[in-house]
């Protein structure tokens, strides 16, 4: 039998989606404070508890805004059941803990390249062409498509999904979102990865990316659009891998 949902009072949805941005704004002043002490190349040097902290600040603030929808869809189905405002909290704890670690990734990468060459290699930049080329591909698959389209619709997301009730079950729920997301994201991350951690305008250009992507009225349109200029770009570093080389050292 179909729960019956109901919609979420003004205030609270309120409350709710003003508790998420104030998170967000936070996590950017954060962000930018420790990417003007650290520097753009100051991610390699960190301790890998410090990187997982730093990124898990970076999710906040891009990641909340976009999922504001879900959060509130879920917390009103988490009040039609009589359960309180406790779930939605533990639904977005699951969904960080996700990207949490998904940070593991980039961590050991940066670690590798860290210990095992002191100067990067001649070809660096090309893998860095590479990379970004191989993302903007991603964002043609049908995968991509299908990860997207459950971040685009909260309500049948969670009506096609059985998470039950409980406490637990809310941690479940917000981890498998956030498994789509990372599966909707995961390629823009990449890029920015290549480019830089720590580069606050690329951070605000591909979280706008994302929130438009799965919120716009022609989000789905967007995707292609990115494939292509990423495709573009990546030839363009294979062609003059000086582009992401950066300046000469002194």
């Amino acid at each position: 039998m179909q729960q019956r949902v109901a919609p979420l009072a003004r205030p609270a949805s309120v409350a709710l989606v003003a508790a998420l941005l104030v998170c967000a704004a936070v996590a950017w002043l954060i962000t930018i404070s420790q990417a003007g002490s650290i520097g753009m190349g100051g991610m390699a040097m960190l301790s890998a508890g410090l990187f997982l902290v730093t990124w898990l600040v970076m999710m906040v603030a891009m990641m909340f805004p976009s999922v504001a929808p879900m959060t509130l869809t879920f917390a009103s189905f988490s009040r039609s059941r009589g359960e309180g405002y406790l779930p939605a909290a533990l639904f977005v704890l699951g969904y960080i803990a996700v990207w949490t670690v998904s940070g593991l990734v980039p961590l050991a990468v940066q670690q590798a390249v860290t210990q095992i060459w002191m100067t990067p290699p001649s070809w660096l930049p090309r893998a860095g062409g590479a990379v970004i080329i191989v993302a903007g591909i991603y964002q043609f698959t049908p995968l991509k498509d299908t990860c997207l389209r459950a971040c685009r619709s909260p309500l049948g997301f969670l009506l096609t999904h059985n998470f039950s009730a409980g406490l637990p079950a809310a941690v479940k729920a917000g981890a498998s979102h956030g498994i789509y997301c990372l599966g909707c994201c995961w390629a823009l991350m990449a890029v920015l990865a290549v480019i830089g951690l720590m580069n606050i305008a690329w951070m605000a250009v591909i979280a706008a990316v994302f929130f438009i992507e799965k919120n716009g009225r022609r989000g789905e349109l967007l995707p292609r659009a990115v494939g292509v200029a990423c495709v573009l770009a990546g030839l363009a570093v294979a062609a003059w891998p000086a582009i992401l080389a950066g300046p000469a050292p002194m």
